[in-house]
């Protein structure tokens, strides 16, 4: 089955069922130790993450890991170009769930990203990324502490895709005529708009399949945390692109509403409940009128609508959500995707769960780690049906190479984030623990060492993880 590479003697498969891990006490789950300063931060995760299962199951569970290959290091053992060999996805594929340091970007040949191809040949359609503040973290935000968010992010759509033509290619050429001479003038909201000749042209397609899937994922994730992060937050441009990001944000409320109706309430339906148990009284029209402040000056038709939708949403749940039984429900809400940039540095605590498509979450995801500490306490997942892949979501910093110097935390987090995927949260716990408190007392790597007040002396990489380890005893 294999070329070059020999699975472990010892340890069991992870299987799936209906998209979720059944996970054995012994499982055998592949690493790519990764390029660059991957040979410093893998063997530092790996000792925290092995130590934490010691110290939290006492020999009953183990990990049984397996070395696989990616990226140059991929090309050291297969041959020139060779950065993502089969032996690799065969395993991934049998395993089912794999971890994995930071990765070259092929130069000259081969596969245009690594990432991106591992996301799609295993359909890893849901991109996690928590952000969270461990006190004593160096931040350029003021109050840090109360950002604590999960940005799940589309992984397969959207530009992911790439689906361009270049300026002046004749497809490009051919198609930006057809669009102008056309479906644009045979689609009367368009307008007169018309697409320059000399531009490069892009499709990013968003589907209703992809935008559920994604929304059902984080809807469960809600469901696992303490009520009062119990919130999903779709993020679109839905005021300017209506059938792309708009659809986004319809789809994941028709998602939310029809497969977890009893679990969740949307905001404006909160809205609705709330006027009604302040006043019984209320009449649909006025109800209408409080959540909608322009109402009076909308079109009947509009204001026929909203009289509708009032009266719908109380015939349908007022039994199940009214009398204040909303506020144990899953919170389901929408922000437009430049707004909520600012938000999450405004108004952090009033966030949890933000459910987006692809370039959003890939902005927002990068603007919430700066606020907590920056890549370097990023972690990140990459989850579908069948297979996850955990990673660290930096890059891969040569010139540290080697030198037992970078902050291994990213790739400790991702692997925190494995464990909790895996559902041993007594050992996920212990390194959170353990991160928190090497962090608070000042034991470092120096790109955190540099920026505390008052200064702190840097800890190596393998220092900073037997710092963590100290504490699981």
């Amino acid at each position: 089955m294999y070329e070059k590479i020999t699975p472990p003697t010892t340890g069991e498969k992870i299987t799936f069922k209906n998209g979720e891990p059944i996970v054995p006490d012994n499982p055998i789950i592949p690493f790519i130790r990764g390029d660059g300063t991957g040979i410093d931060i893998w063997p530092a995760t790996q000792k925290v993450l092995d130590a934490a299962v010691e110290s939290a199951y006492k020999g009953k569970r183990k990990i049984s890991w397996f070395k696989v290959y990616a990226g140059d290091e991929a090309c050291d053992l297969y041959g020139t170009y060779q950065y993502l060999p089969q032996d690799t996805l065969t395993a991934i594929a049998e395993y089912g769930i794999a971890i994995k340091g930071p990765l070259t970007t092929p130069v000259g040949g081969g596969i245009r990203s690594l990432n991106v191809a591992l996301r799609q040949i295993f359909d890893l359609y849901t991109c996690v990324r928590p952000c969270r503040y461990y006190a004593g973290t160096p931040s350029p935000h003021k109050s840090p502490e109360k950002l604590d968010v999960i940005v799940y992010r589309e992984n397969t759509e959207d530009i992911y895709l790439g689906i361009e033509w270049k300026q002046g290619s004749e497809i490009g050429t051919k198609l930006i005529k057809l669009l102008n001479e056309e479906l644009i003038p045979a689609t009367p909201e368009h307008g007169k708009k018309q697409i320059p000749l000399d531009a490069g042209i892009g499709i990013k397609p968003i589907s209703k399949t992809g935008s559920q899937r994604l929304v059902r994922r984080a809807m469960k994730h809600a469901l696992t945390l303490p009520k009062a992060k119990q919130m999903v937050t779709l993020v679109h441009k839905g005021n300017i692109m209506k059938y792309t990001e708009g659809a986004f944000r319809d789809w994941g409320y028709e998602l939310a509403t029809s497969e977890f109706r009893n679990e969740c309430v949307t905001e404006r339906e909160s809205w609705i409940l709330e006027n009604k148990e302040k006043n019984p009284n209320i009449s649909s029209e006025d109800n209408a009128r409080k959540i909608d402040p322009g109402f009076d000056n909308l079109t009947q038709e509009k204001k026929t609508q909203i009289v509708k939708e009032v009266e719908t949403v109380l015939n349908t749940i007022w039994s199940t959500h009214g009398e204040g039984k909303w506020k144990d429900k899953i919170m389901v809400n929408d922000r437009i995707a430049d707004s909520i940039f600012q938000q999450i540095q405004t108004r952090p605590d009033e966030y949890s769960i933000l459910a987006t498509m692809n370039l959003n979450g890939d902005y927002l995801s990068d603007a919430a780690a700066a606020i907590v500490g920056g890549l370097g306490m990023g972690p990140g997942a990459n989850i579908g049906d069948a297979c996850a892949i955990f990673e660290a979501t930096h890059g891969t910093a040569p010139k540290h190479a080697g030198l037992d110097k970078i902050n291994p935390g990213s790739v400790i987090l991702s692997g925190v984030m494995m464990l909790e995927y895996m559902g041993w949260q007594e050992a996920a716990d212990l390194i959170k623990k353990g991160l928190g408190s090497a962090i608070a007392q000042g034991k470092v790597t120096y790109d955190l060492a540099r920026l505390m007040e008052p200064p702190v002396k840097e800890l190596k990489c393998s220092e900073f993880a037997e710092a963590i380890i100290k504490s699981f005893t």
